[in-house]
């Protein structure tokens, strides 16, 4: 247990904030032991797992727990479907490797995507076509408040777009263990349709692509226009993509002729990206913060001594200003404290 403890190297921005406890936990059942322990029962908790979706604007007045759970298990069900069970602490990228090293399809345009296993269901996290949704099983929790475990399938999980149960009703009260997902071995469903996935496999020169290469396009892509959280202080997409009624969208389109969206039914997606970049933000700097060069959507620490705060008032300037030009409302996909 530690006191007064920074979270710096605990956040992808890089922020400095200073949690009034901490502790790390590699079990189950020492999680339950520290939860019963009587003087944390009222402190606020925070769990932390890659820190890339947490923007801390202010110091955590509680127990900070970095639940480092890991392990990954297979059983497999037929001739082309296996269960992969993997702890909430595993890195999401390299279980997404571990799964292609075996040829374990449905992962694989999700690659490159910070984070923790133990996050993805929270977030539903999604890319290219593909969500967690789309290969969920089930996950296994803690409920913080009867320390059982509890395990929730996908109905349970009430899965939305960046959404969850655990955004919702269930924020605060559990933590995921572990998560349960079916893929496949042998007929895979390859998705290439989505972004520029098929004009970077034919940069590779491949026809019929495998979902390794599908893979590996996706992480060139993401390379070529996402910052290393490594190299510059970031948590990939700030902002959700959009959804607006067609009608809205019609009317928008008369007045801004080039603007993009992704038609679903009575409702348009309208890429963020493209928003924030018509109002001037690709690229544009204010003090330490700035939207990054490549994609607007992003929102970097420019020089590596932005507070949370600075981050914070930069995102909600966007915010106004895509309003008062598209009169649509940004929603933050990152989570404040």
């Amino acid at each position: 247990m530690k006191e007064n403890f920074s979270l710096k190297p605990f956040n992808t921005f890089g922020v400095e904030a200073k949690a009034k406890y901490f502790i790390e936990i590699n079990s189950v059942e020492g999680l339950i032991e520290t939860l019963q322990n009587s003087n944390f029962k009222k402190l606020p908790l925070l769990f932390l797992g890659g820190g890339s979706n947490l923007l801390f604007t202010q110091d955590f007045d509680g127990l900070a727990i970095k639940l480092d759970l890991k392990g990954i298990s297979e059983e497999v069900l037929n001739e082309n479907e296996v269960l992969v069970t993997t702890k909430a602490g595993e890195n999401w990228h390299e279980f997404v490797l571990f799964c292609l090293n075996k040829n374990y399809g449905g992962l694989e345009n999700l690659s490159l995507i910070p984070g923790n296993v133990g996050t993805s269901p929270m977030q539903n996290i999604g890319a290219y076509g593909t969500e967690i949704k789309d290969i969920f099983v089930d996950c296994k929790v803690l409920n913080l408040e009867t320390l059982e475990a509890e395990t929730f399938d996908l109905e349970k999980c009430r899965f939305g777009y960046r959404d969850s149960i655990f955004k919702q009703e269930g924020k605060g009260k559990y933590v995921i263990l572990e998560v349960r997902f079916k893929l496949t071995k042998e007929n895979h469903l390859i998705k290439t349709e989505y972004g520029a996935i098929q004009s970077e496999l034919e940069n590779l020169g491949i026809k019929n692509p495998t979902i390794q290469d599908v893979s590996k396009a996706v992480i060139n892509i993401r390379q070529s226009k996402l910052p290393d959280p490594k190299q510059i202080g970031n948590a990939g997409s700030f902002f959700k993509n959009p959804t607006i009624p067609l009608v809205q969208f019609e009317n928008l389109k008369e007045q801004f002729p080039n603007i993009q969206g992704y038609p679903n039914g009575e409702f348009v997606k309208v890429p963020a990206g493209w928003l924030i970049e018509q109002c001037g933000w690709k690229g544009k700097q204010i003090g330490n913060v700035a939207s990054h060069q490549l994609q607007a959507l992003v929102i970097v620490n420019a020089t590596g001594h932005a507070t949370g705060k600075e981050i914070f008032d930069f995102s909600t300037m966007i915010i106004d200003s895509v309003k008062e030009k598209f009169g649509i409302e940004l929603e933050r996909e990152v989570n404040i404290l």
